[in-house]
């Protein structure tokens, strides 16, 4: 797992395995805690978040397995190939680490909006790279017929290499790696600028929009998210204090049941000894 200098690893380089050991570790008992409290596992399994918690969790464990299985049980006769192997394996595999920012998605409201923008603006996307696409196809043969014909210096060797020319022209980007020489070929870049700058602006705004109803949707629900917590708290605590009120106003009520009772029971007897008397006092 840590690379090595000369055959030996550096200590900075094992404080960053261990701090990444530390890592993983907590990264995996959470997955698996969430995974086993979780009622339907297919429908886990199959969440975008979880996914990229797994895509981000494995190379770990997978770089443990290669590196162990690389260096127990090396073929002798295989040299420099099977290494040159395993070392691109290894890098593909510590490349993956990079979502591990990913899962900063489950706590960030912007990145959540991303997510949620670009799930809903597939078709919107779409658009923008057909635009990007026919308009490229346009103008890099006009270019390359420009300059090939009237150009000083010949940068645009061929149509196809043309088309990063168009691309970055149309994006506003202009590395300037390749540039038209010729009036036509520049007459050529200003209307693939302009082109690329107005096929660009229609569907960016329909996204922009799309951006800003999402943002407001998730901003909303976690404000409702964050008021349903006290709400529920007010509603325990007044269910408890009704409970204890209805617990004590029924021992009163038992009190006092008991307490007629117990007089009715003392009238019966007055009553029950005072009728010998009556009688006697008939009597005589």
């Amino acid at each position: 797992m840590c690379f090595l200098y000369q055959g030996e690893c550096s200590q900075r380089c094992f404080n960053i395995f261990v701090l990444e050991t530390v890592c993983v570790g907590w990264f995996s008992l959470e997955f698996l805690l969430r995974f086993i409290q979780t009622q339907s596992k297919c429908v886990f399994l199959r969440t975008p978040l979880n996914i990229i918690d797994v895509v981000a969790i494995l190379p770990y464990y997978i770089t443990l397995i290669v590196d162990s299985l690389s260096v127990n049980d090396r073929p002798t006769g295989s040299g420099n190939n099977y290494l040159e192997k395993v070392g691109l394996v290894l890098r593909v595999l510590r490349a993956l680490r990079i979502f591990y920012v990913m899962r900063l998605a489950r706590h960030s409201l912007g990145l959540q909006t991303l997510g949620l923008t670009v799930r809903r603006c597939t078709r919107e996307f779409g658009l923008l790279l057909l635009f990007l696409c026919v308009a490229m196809a346009l103008f890099s043969p006009l270019v390359f017929l420009a300059e090939s014909e009237l150009g000083a210096k010949q940068e645009f060797t061929s149509i196809p290499g043309s088309y990063w020319w168009a691309v970055i022209s149309m994006t506003t980007v202009g590395y300037g790696d390749m540039v038209p020489r010729s009036i036509p070929g520049q007459v050529v870049a200003l209307s693939s600028i302009l082109s690329g700058i107005l096929l660009m602006a229609f569907p960016v705004t329909s996204i922009f929009h799309t951006f800003s109803r999402s943002y407001l949707e998730l901003k909303a629900e976690q404000c409702r998210a964050t008021r349903h917590k006290p709400d529920s708290q007010d509603s325990t605590k007044s269910q408890n204090s009704e409970d204890s009120q209805d617990t004590d106003s029924s021992l009163h009520g038992i009190t006092e049941t008991t307490a007629v009772s117990a007089h009715h029971r003392r009238s019966v007897a007055v009553a029950s000894q005072g009728v010998p008397q009556v009688r006697r006092s008939l009597k005589s």
